[in-house]
């Protein structure tokens, strides 16, 4: 027995450790990136502003699915962007089952009476969810590009005008833009949310496209050739994430990506723990079930070993939680098996990896926090990593079963975010419809797993060993108050 929890042990702390790798490796891309852009800024800030003269038609698709409290609003965002009138046409691709409907039928009348070229387009069936929302609107429109917002987003006007002109390449087959925070400051879980973001869409996106290396399109904010989708075998709705997969489908092709890291698109972020967990859910079960879907194209693919790595690693970006919660678990009976087992030290001086990893993980989001945190300083920056690894360790239950269905095969519907409406301490997300706040079996297993690493404590204080006590004070912390803010919606809502 002992054997079998030293090699689970072992096992997920190399692939911590790999991952932390990737993480750094990311990271030293993306400071050599804006060591180039610097270089070359006026040059590059030339290029940006170069106008076609004749602009292509683009179609901005909007899927929507019961988003009463937004729908307005995204509507009117699109509705006034800057662009020839008639290259633009705007789809708001509508699958709602309840009043959202009559509410977005009265606002593309309104629009389409001032002139606006916007279609409220019902499908006969909701079939494929999003993707298959994507592709039925698709195929309803002769447009060269095709811009997608989800419902929570609200770009500037110029947003198609900072895009299309970077697809002058041909080989270009997706521009994607960096997510902005519209209520980044209404609380904890807002703060903690954007801080994870920003990293994401600062130093892994820009850092793997330095690097020649696959990036994705995020669902939303960015815009594609269509000839690409086609070219790729178009939207697919078996995984749920449809974006990354037709992603890796459509470069495996040899389509180029092209992020844009200057460009924001401001959204809003959920602001409860039942909508975060339902968000996480479809990221990592999805990333988990594209990285079964092509992992296996990848490796027989003629890509360079070294991107062939960074894909291997985006693709299994994921499977970081599984190899998190098996550490976190075996750390406990690890203390009995040093106690009794001292002759096995050289193994536990293996976890010597774990802060290794944090370090590397502590870097790569200093370097994000210092190019998009607001009102960065060190002493914000030293509150908020250590809250947000501590949240990250309490959703690892939840996201390892996300992985691991998504690994195995076992398939769920697409479960959407609802949206708010959310942008300011004054709003509140009480009456909202769309929430059904219950206790799960998932939340009662997160508080009993607080008291198991609160138990770590006590053992690692009987037994004389304190090399872990950090670790299980964060674990038992970031379980607890995931746990709580779970509840607090139910004793709340």
């Amino acid at each position: 027995m002992e054997f079998v929890i030293l090699t689970c042990y072992c096992i997920a702390l190399f692939f911590i450790f790999l991952f932390s790798i990737g993480q750094l490796h990311l990271t030293w891309h993306y400071r050599r990136a804006w060591r180039k852009a610097n270089q070359n800024s006026d040059t590059a800030s030339a290029a940006a502003e170069t106008e076609p003269t004749d602009w292509p038609k683009v179609c901005v698709q909007l899927p929507i699915f019961n988003e009463k409290y937004v729908v307005e609003r995204l509507i009117d965002c699109m509705a006034v962007l800057d662009y020839p009138a008639d290259k633009l046409e705007i789809q708001v691709l509508d699958d709602s089952s309840d009043e959202t409907v009559e509410i977005t039928a009265a606002r593309v009348e309104e629009w389409k009476s001032k002139g606006v070229n916007i279609a409220h387009v019902r499908r006969p069936e909701r079939k494929g969810f999003k993707a298959g929302a994507l592709e039925y609107g698709m195929h309803l429109s002769d447009a060269e590009y095709i811009a997608i917002f989800d419902a929570d987003f609200l770009p500037e006007p110029g947003f198609l005008k900072k895009t299309i002109p970077h697809f002058v390449d041909e080989g270009i087959g997706v521009v994607q833009t960096r997510w902005g925070h519209i209520n980044r400051d209404y609380s904890m879980l807002t703060r903690l949310q954007a801080f994870g973001l920003d990293a994401h869409f600062t130093i892994e996106q820009t850092g793997r496209s330095n690097a020649g290396s696959f990036i994705n399109f995020n669902g939303t904010a960015g815009v594609w050739r269509k000839q690409t989708i086609l070219d790729a075998g178009g939207w697919s709705a078996d995984t749920l994430t449809e974006d990354l997969d037709l992603s890796y489908r459509a470069q495996l092709k040899g389509w180029k990506f092209r992020f844009l890291e200057d460009v924001i698109s401001p959204a809003e972020l959920p602001v409860i723990m039942p909508a975060i967990k339902s968000q996480q859910y479809r990221w990592n079960k999805g990333a988990a079930e594209t990285a079964r879907k092509n992992l296996g194209k990848v490796l027989k693919s003629e890509i360079g070993f070294g991107n062939k790595v960074h894909a291997i690693l985006h693709l299994l970006n994921s499977s970081v939680f599984l190899a998190l919660l098996f550490a976190a678990l075996l750390s406990i009976p690890m203390l009995f098996v040093k106690y009794y087992h001292p002759e096995l030290q050289w193994v536990f001086n293996l976890g010597s990896i774990f802060l290794f990893g944090f370090f590397s993980i502590g870097y790569f989001y200093w370097v994000s926090s210092r190019k998009t945190m607001p009102g960065f300083s060190l002493g914000r920056y030293i509150r908020t990593f250590p809250t947000f690894l501590t949240m990250s360790m309490g959703l690892s239950l939840h996201n390892a079963l996300a992985v691991s269905e998504g690994l195995l095969g076992f398939k769920s519907p697409f479960i959407r975010t609802p949206k708010f409406n959310i942008t300011n301490s004054k709003d509140s997300w009480k009456g909202n419809v769309y929430i059904r706040p219950q206790i799960s079996i998932m939340t009662l297993l997160e508080g009993l797993l607080a008291l198991y690493f609160i138990a770590g404590l006590v053992a690692g204080f009987m037994l004389g060993d304190y090399g872990l006590m950090f670790f299980h004070v964060m674990l038992a912390l970031g379980f607890l108050v995931v746990f709580y803010h779970s509840v607090k919606p139910v004793r709340h809502g």
